[in-house]
């Protein structure tokens, strides 16, 4: 990267100012007026900062694409098909025809935003601007995202080749082998380690690296790092695939002690929970009403872009992708893109079945289709944060579109199919407004009954679909880095200590405290992580390092099918969601087969290398299974 283009100037602005004249001697000047050349930027503190600020621009939507990757796990399924999806999520990936790889893990935008981040760091370790406060700043900023891209490789590919210089043209040679794991984790933590350093003591800014993020990233590698998936022995016991592959230190440790590699990661954490001004309602002793728990965990979802929750959450997002209303970005359209058609929305990373039936009852008991008194009240009785997560048959939302509020004046959610009478007393079924036979649209509807409702404003002003919401992804955050601790401790026998730090968040979300140990407790645990940071990219990452992935997203997409009986004597013409008007009776199903049929094989524990980059450098060895 010779030159940074920052910003461009037309003819007509030029001959518009009269800049442009023949008796100007600038006039033969080749020097370009759309690019600033290396010197200069590295010789003023404000085109620095514009340099590094735009490396930035490598973390995309954050999350919020309109392809989320909790579609690609047992959170949820896309709607709409024919966009590579189901090539990852029915195992026919290949290096050819990889599936949909969204730019933020994508090998080749990754290493460009590495090359930006090896850039900054050579020219800022001696700045030559007089502002050695700033440069320290920016220096510890290169340094995390350096380590941020990189992890984002190594947890979709792998180990990958570590380049920290800058390549030039004329190089002799532009290939380059793969590192071993255990070399990329050091990487990554030791340039963790050194932001850290220099961003100790930065005020928190938001949507920039900080003290607590280099941390907090640290962290979730090396957890990563410890769990099965990475330690070469445990692998080869659990996959025919991975205990063929003949070059095991690009998939995990092949020597040391796992024991220290687990507390290695939970010191890592302890250092994030130590910040505990980051904390959020974590102090509760008892689990906190339901209305409330549900409200906190609106609000953490929310990270201080609603006026429509506490603010006071935004603490325990450590670093966000925050979005404005002046920018028209894709991932201002949360609502637009995942809500109900029923309000002329796109329905499209509709959660599970699957999903739902992971939140507990309120009492802290496993859901049970089987169990009559659960069917009683299937979404009554529940973990709060199933109601702040999902949008379900019956829920209440935003007021309806003009075009529609006569049909639903209540503004309920309507996913099943419901028996009324005519004006004559005739009784007949009506399918809901937003299931695939709605009368409003009939293109966009669910196939699972769900929808998204974490992460989208529950403002009721914000109901049109072309209206931004300012709602950030959560890059890291402090609740993640409890669950690292928790799931450290876990694994080092630490029963009471995990069960502590892993009651707190339950507390705070309304739920009752967990008392088990052992193989037990670590069950609950994982499923506390599976509904704590639903569709915050973790579980398709979680699944994998645990090698849990064939019994979780390889299971077949399973929906509910809801069907309102009219209580005898009851005269109900415009339909309401009402247990005293109707008795409900649902049916779990599965997902028809020519839309989605999931399987998983193991090649799928890390995603290949693409064919070009195997035929661009013949030093890289292709992942097991391809």
């Amino acid at each position: 990267m010779k030159n940074l283009k920052l910003f461009y100037i037309p003819l007509s602005a030029l001959l518009f100012t009269g800049l442009f004249s023949a008796c100007n001697d600038d006039f033969v000047s080749t020097k370009p007026f759309s690019e600033v050349s290396d010197e200069a930027v590295w010789s003023d503190a404000a085109l620095s900062q514009a340099f590094v600020n735009e490396i930035y621009n490598g973390f995309g939507q954050g999350g919020f694409n309109e392809q989320m990757l909790a579609s690609l796990t047992d959170e949820s399924m896309f709607t709409h098909p024919g966009r590579g999806i189901n090539t990852i999520t029915e195992s026919r990936s290949n290096p050819a025809d990889q599936g949909w790889i969204v730019d933020s893990y994508a090998y080749g935008n990754l290493y460009k935003r590495i090359r930006a981040t090896n850039i900054a760091i050579a020219n800022l370790e001696n700045p030559k601007f007089t502002n050695p406060a700033q440069a320290k700043q920016m220096l510890g900023e290169a340094h995390f995202l350096r380590a941020f891209y990189y992890h984002q490789l190594v947890r979709f590919y792998g180990a990958v080749p570590i380049i920290a210089t800058i390549y030039k043209l004329g190089e002799a040679d532009y290939s380059i082998a793969r590192n071993t794991y255990e070399e990329c984790v050091k990487f990554i933590a030791d340039d963790c380690d050194k932001a850290a350093s220099l961003l100790a003591g930065i005020s928190k800014v938001d949507g920039r690296a900080n003290e607590a993020a280099a941390l907090a990233l640290k962290a979730r590698v090396l957890v990563y790092a410890a769990s099965d998936l990475h330690d070469n022995a445990t692998a080869k016991s659990k996959s025919t695939v991975i205990a063929s592959f003949s070059k095991p230190d690009l998939l995990g440790y092949v020597s040391g002690n796992r024991a220290e590699r687990w507390q290695k990661a939970k010191a890592a954490a302890k250092a994030v929970l130590d910040k505990s001004e980051l904390a959020y309602k974590l102090n509760l002793t008892s689990a906190a009403p339901a209305a409330e728990g549900r409200a906190n965990y609106i609000a953490l979802a929310m990270g201080g872009g609603s006026k429509a929750a506490d603010a006071d959450a935004k603490r325990d997002l450590i670093l966000g992708r925050f979005f404005i209303d002046l920018k028209d970005e894709g991932g201002a359209y949360v609502g637009r893109n995942n809500g109900p058609n029923g309000y002329h929305n796109w329905a499209g990373n509709s959660p599970t079945q699957l999903l739902v039936d992971d939140y507990e009852t309120g009492d802290g008991e496993k859901f049970d289709w089987n169990n009559p008194a659960h069917l009683s009240k299937f979404y009554s009785n529940r973990d709060p944060r199933l109601g702040a997560t999902v949008l379900h048959d019956g829920a209440t939302w935003k007021p309806r579109t003009d075009d529609v509020k006569n049909r639903d004046p209540w503004n309920q959610i309507q996913t099943g199919q419901y028996e009324v009478l005519s004006a004559g007393g005739q009784k007949s079924v009506q399918y809901g407004l937003d299931t695939r036979n709605s009368p409003i649209e009939d293109w966009n509807g669910s196939y699972t009954g769900y929808y998204m409702r974490k992460f989208v404003d529950p403002d009721a002003s914000i109901v049109d679909q072309n209206t931004r919401q300012r709602v950030p992804w959560p890059v890291l955050r402090y609740t993640e880095a409890v669950l690292n601790y928790v799931e450290a401790c876990i694994e080092l026998g630490e029963d009471g200590e995990a069960r502590t730090w892993l009651n707190k968040i339950r507390f705070r979300a309304g739920m009752p405290p967990v008392t088990e140990s052992g193989a037990a407790l670590k069950a609950r645990y994982r499923n506390e992580r599976r509904v704590e940071l639903a569709y915050e990219e973790h579980r398709f990452f979680d699944v994998r390092r645990w090698m849990t992935a064939g019994e979780t997203i390889g299971r077949k997409v399973t929906i509910v099918n809801i069907f309102g009986r009219l209580k005898a004597g009851k005269q109900v013409t415009l339909y309401q969601y009402n247990p005293d008007n109707y008795t409900y009776e649902y049916t779990k199903n599965t997902i028809d087969p020519g839309i989605e049929n999931r399987q998983w094989l193991d090649k799928m524990y890390f995603i290949s290398l693409n064919r070009d980059e195997i035929n661009r450098n013949g030093k890289l060895i292709q992942n097991p299974g391809y």
